[in-house]
């Protein structure tokens, strides 16, 4: 199922040159994991790509992956501390922003994020967003990503600069 759906993903990121023409966009993020996760891992930082069409008035529809890195904390349990393992996720997501005014966007990326880390099984990915322009090529975005896991859920507040390409 996984292969399957980064194919998908892989051909629309193909064809998009092909039929539509869009807007690329890079980002970079850094940011602290939350909840549950925030126990065990202490920063983290992500690289975003999406493609986005027009879809609408004020309205864009794309696709979106990226890569997440958090870094494990070392935890003393009083008999002794163990080092956890970093976590890495690469999302997998379809991307809608919709344009409040000139210069905040809101917007979600909803999919799968692929475990990357060893006994990383990966789950299901959500990404709400808001965003600043600062100028036509460079926002200030506050996201916030989840993936929820069997018995849980990974969570990361993220603060960041995209680039228009």
């Amino acid at each position: 199922m996984k292969k399957l759906f980064l194919l998908s993903i892989i051909a629309v990121f193909a064809m998009s040159g092909v039929y539509a023409q869009g807007d690329l966009k890079v980002g970079v993020n850094a940011g602290l994991p939350t909840g549950d996760a925030g126990d065990a891992w202490g920063f983290n930082v992500t690289l975003d790509v999406n493609y986005l069409w027009e879809a609408g008035d004020n309205f864009k529809a794309g696709v979106a992956t990226g890569f997440s890195h958090s870094f494990g904390k070392s935890i003393d349990t009083g008999f002794g501390s163990f080092d956890v393992e970093d976590a890495q996720f690469l999302p997998l997501a379809g991307a809608a922003r919709f344009a409040v005014s000139d210069e905040f966007t809101l917007g979600a990326d909803l999919g799968y994020a692929v475990g990357i880390s060893d006994g990383n099984d990966g789950g299901f990915y959500y990404a709400p967003r808001v965003q600043y322009s600062i100028s036509e090529t460079l926002d200030v975005v506050l996201s916030y990503r989840g993936v929820s896991l069997d018995g849980g859920s990974f969570d990361v507040l993220n603060l960041g600069v995209q680039f228009g390409i």
